[in-house]
């Protein structure tokens, strides 16, 4: 699995398990789902990602190889 593909993964797994503890626990948890969105904004035009950063330093390759 590639870097985006690993993005994308924790991306939705962070959306979904927030909007669960959000209906399930607290609203407050709302406010993380909305971080995890701005982050996506930010990372399209800025073309920076600090969870691509993290990846790469625990030895994510950027491009998969076949």
């Amino acid at each position: 699995m590639g870097m985006e593909q690993h993005i994308r993964l924790i991306a939705g797994s962070m959306i979904l398990i927030t909007l669960a503890l959000g209906l399930l626990h607290s609203p407050w948890w709302f406010l993380f789902t909305a971080f995890v969105g701005a982050n996506l904004i930010q990372s399209a035009f800025t073309r920076w990602c600090l969870m691509e950063d993290i990846l790469e330093k625990a030895g994510v390759a950027k491009k998969r190889r076949d």
